[in-house]
């Protein structure tokens, strides 16, 4: 009886939920219809039916959202890696576009364009007044086709006529590998875009032929991508039929199971792998199934937390929906998604709660949990980097002052740019002081927003007239300029200066090659492979901590 009492009751919850989507859609459609018909102004069925998509999304998690047909492009390139074009990263200067990163061995590479190059023309239309998106639109083509640019060349300004093929750009999921010690080889991985497993296999085989006998994998601040690269990659170190990864979708007769399809390339290497707190989604389940099969030691800090799958889904006219259709689960069974998208209410978000966070076992028997990311074997503080040179660097400024210190030094600078050798001495950082003495950051202290939610607190509260000249005093030590900021966060800022500089002369990998001698948590696990001892007892008996 209660067996049946369940079927009848999951079979008027189904009932349900057809009669109420189906009444639902009809009156979306009577509300879009009267819009159309009676609202004051003309609107466009079209924004009604992204305002509508984008408020239910609103509702579900961030990774799902409304792919309309104009974006499809972007998102190929997000999930491929690939594109038709000319390959160089843009930014705009004033009224131009200029080129900032070609990629090495790209049609604007192999042309001769280098960063600082303003583009004038694209196929004889001026370019002066376009938006970036508008010159990217411009460049970006079928392979094979080509495009005829006119390039002021930096730093003569210098007019000449080009004419390039596209290409099919593939944005390296694998910028950088190289060996960091004797015996140490080193992977950088940044994205898990298609085809970026066979790019892994490249280096690995390219390492061990340079004499590596261990390795550290890079998953910092890689975002994820694609399932079945990830999946990929630990088949190079776990047996065939070892499971990595399931999926659980609402529909049970959805859920899968991933396991290793060929025998191991690096069976028995010795593996670090480094993450942090943007390593997220596939970077996470390689780190997370790495440690569940007591594969690798994991160092850096916890993971970001995303346990959660999307698949895409046609909508007609080229518009798709791309929605999160299961959470995955490690081998040991537990799932890392940190925030329970499920339970928000009013569009805030709920994490997973101490007394909900399970334990589970490596294979070996060692101690991990849910609920919130994968928990390194050796965890370590963050470098700290100061919110003002970040953001000093995101508004461009450090963009605008190497254009123009490179200018004026550029006969100096040619050559000398050397990866490993490079330093942004204090004689340079001078020229920065000067470059930023009349620049207005938009930046705020965290302390300075403290004082103003205490000072109206203080004021609401009617505190005593005789705190006024000491809250005063507070207020004016607080108050700090552009130059203050400039000299009290140099360290930060001459190590940002002094990446993109290198990043500008020698390519992406020149710039990840520049910051690895400086690397802490790059070194602790140079140490760590050289600590065998220590690197097997963390193995075979560490627990994780608990968060």
């Amino acid at each position: 009886m209660a067996a049946l009492g369940g079927c009848v009751l999951l079979g008027s919850s189904a009932k349900d939920n057809t009669y109420n989507l189906g009444k639902s859609v009809e009156m979306l459609v009577n509300l879009m219809r009267n819009i159309n018909l009676f609202y004051v102004d003309d609107v466009a069925p079209e924004k009604l039916m992204e305002a509508a998509a984008s408020g239910m999304n609103r509702i579900l998690d961030p990774y799902s959202e409304y792919l309309p047909a104009e974006s499809m492009e972007d998102f190929e390139v997000r999930t491929t890696g690939k594109y038709g074009g000319v390959g160089s990263l843009i930014r705009l200067d004033g009224e131009w576009v200029e080129f900032t990163a070609p990629y090495k061995g790209s049609p604007a590479d192999k042309a001769g364009i280098r960063p600082g190059d303003r583009i004038v023309a694209i196929d004889g239309e001026s370019t002066k007044g376009f938006t970036t998106q508008q010159v990217s639109n411009l460049l970006k083509g079928d392979p094979g086709k080509s495009v005829k640019l006119t390039i002021a060349k930096f730093p003569t300004r210098e007019e000449v006529d080009l004419k390039l093929t596209r290409e099919r750009i593939a944005i390296p999921g694998i910028p950088y590998y190289g060996m960091v010690a004797e015996g140490v080889g080193y992977i950088c991985h940044e994205e898990f875009t298609e085809g970026c497993s066979g790019d892994f296999q490249r280096a690995y085989e390219a390492l061990m032929a340079e004499g590596a006998t261990s390795l550290v994998l890079d998953y910092r601040s890689n975002s994820g991508g694609l399932l079945q690269e990830a999946v990929k990659i630990l088949s190079f170190f776990l047996p065939a039929g070892s499971e990595v990864v399931s999926t659980r979708s609402a529909k049970r007769t959805d859920d899968r199971v991933f396991k290793t399809e060929s025998a191991p390339i690096a069976a028995d290497i010795p593996l670090v792998v480094l993450v942090d707190g943007s390593s997220a989604s596939a970077a996470e389940i390689v780190a997370g199934a790495l440690q569940d099969n007591d594969r690798a030691v994991l160092v850096g800090q916890r993971t970001f937390g995303k346990g959660l799958v999307q698949g895409t889904y046609h909508l007609g006219y080229g518009s798709y929906e791309k929605l999160t259709t299961a959470k995955y689960y490690l081998p040991s069974g537990r799932c890392i998604q940190a925030i329970d998208y499920g339970a928000h209410t009013e569009g805030g978000i709920t994490l997973v709660p101490d007394s909900l966070i399970n334990e589970f076992t490596t294979r070996a028997g060692r101690k991990v949990y849910d609920g919130g990311g994968v928990m390194p074997d050796v965890r370590l503080e963050p470098e700290y980097v100061s919110t003002f040179a970040a953001v000093a660097a995101a508004q461009g400024f450090v963009d605008q002052f190497l254009a123009d210190y490179c200018a004026r030094h550029y006969e100096e600078l040619e050559g000398a740019v050397v990866p490993t050798k490079y330093r942004f001495d204090d004689e340079a950082y001078e020229e920065w002081r000067a470059f930023m003495a009349d620049k207005e950051v938009a930046w705020e202290s965290a302390a300075s927003r403290r004082w103003k939610e205490f000072k109206a607190a203080a004021e609401k509260e009617r505190w005593r007239e005789d705190m006024k000249e000491q809250m005063e005093a507070i207020e004016a030590n607080l108050k700090v300029t552009t130059a203050d900021n400039v000299e009290l966060y140099k360290s930060e800022l001459q190590k940002i200066i002094e990446n993109q500089m290198v990043a500008r002369y020698c390519y992406v990998e020149g710039g990840i090659a520049h910051t690895l001698p400086n690397d802490k948590e790059l070194q602790k696990a140079i140490e760590l492979l050289g600590d065998t001892t220590r690197y097997r007892h963390i193995l075979t008996e560490q627990h994780t901590e608990r968060k």
